[in-house]
């Protein structure tokens, strides 16, 4: 394996933890489904971290298929020593299958690390993936935090793959002889992802994965500073009265305005978190003095903007 690669795996492990000395870096789960880019992520952090490993394989149970490539995932670690465990959900996966087995999937994850007492779980999401990301997000019109696209890291989530690009990590398996799966799943054209993955494959286009994977970070700076500025004017524009909260939007610019609508709907109901379309809208309606819901938060505008909880509906 290419030492510039094994360097910048160590140096992005290193910066994602936090920890300026390799030998300081502590046991790291890898999330290894199987595929040539996590594939790629288990060879890396072999050779990079040493007896610092441990990978896990989420079957989710949704193709044939899946349980022998899980067992193929724990072949391939138990020849080089690496703990593995298959993880499978206790239920079904149900509706929207994208949606619910990537739900169910980091949370066998995290049950996993925390059984494991482990402080990371990398997932090898890299620099196309990032591409593919901010253009749904643009396709739909999403905004600053939208754009962010892929964070590097997220809780305990890290992903040091995202200056590696796909061509790399299908080089790296192949430098070591090592044979990737296929995934299926990854040719269906139902789902928006393949679509646009299918579409920058078809080349003649300017983009390229690492210009996106760096404006997406300074996208990323851009709304962790906005989130800062809004924490902090919440203090002062924020209130809470009885069982209502008042915010009071005088001269506020609107992507502030936004992240305190956003920051009220949580406080009023926590867990939940209103989409960016559903926050613009009932921007412009509390600016025009009108009254809306969001969720199930009753809201009303004018001077002053008045947010609390819809009473429960009344069973007939």
């Amino acid at each position: 394996m290419n030492n510039g690669l094994q360097d910048r795996f160590l140096s992005a492990v290193s910066a994602l933890t936090g920890c300026a000395v390799a030998r300081d870096i502590p046991h790291v789960g890898l999330a290894v489904s199987g595929g040539p880019d996590s594939v790629a992520l288990l060879l890396l952090a072999e050779r990079s971290l040493p007896g610092k490993i441990s990978a896990a394989t989420v079957d989710h149970g949704l193709r044939p298929d899946a349980a022998s490539e899980a067992d193929y995932v724990a072949k391939l670690c138990a020849a080089r020593g690496i703990s593995h465990q298959i993880l499978r959900p206790s239920n079904p996966i149900a509706g929207n299958l994208q949606s619910a087995a990537r739900k169910a999937r980091y949370a066998l994850l995290h049950q996993w690390a925390d059984e494991r007492r482990l402080d990371w779980i990398a997932t090898a999401h890299h620099a196309d993936d990032q591409l593919e990301t901010v253009l749904m997000r643009l396709a739909r019109g999403s905004g600053v935090s939208g754009l962010s696209g892929i964070r590097k890291k997220n809780g305990r989530i890290i992903r040091p793959l995202l200056q590696f690009t796909k061509a790399e990590l299908i080089d790296i398996c192949a430098a070591a002889g090592v044979r990737a799966i296929a995934d299926p799943s990854n040719d269906n054209a139902d789902f928006d992802r393949v679509r646009m993955r299918q579409w920058l494959a078809s080349g003649g286009h300017p983009l390229d994965p690492i210009a996106a994977v760096n404006s997406a970070a300074a996208l990323a700076e851009a709304a962790a500073a906005l989130d800062w500025m809004a924490a902090n004017l919440a203090g002062e524009r924020m209130t809470r009265t009885g069982d209502a909260i008042i915010i009071d939007p005088a001269d506020l610019p609107a992507e502030l305005a936004r992240r305190l609508i956003v920051a009220a709907a949580v406080s009023l109901s926590p867990g939940y978190r209103p989409r960016g379309p559903a926050v613009s809208r009932l921007h412009a309606k509390l600016l025009a003095g009108e009254k809306a819901m969001i969720g199930d938060i009753l809201c009303a505008g004018g001077k002053l903007w008045r947010f609390r909880l819809a009473p429960p509906r009344q069973k007939r």
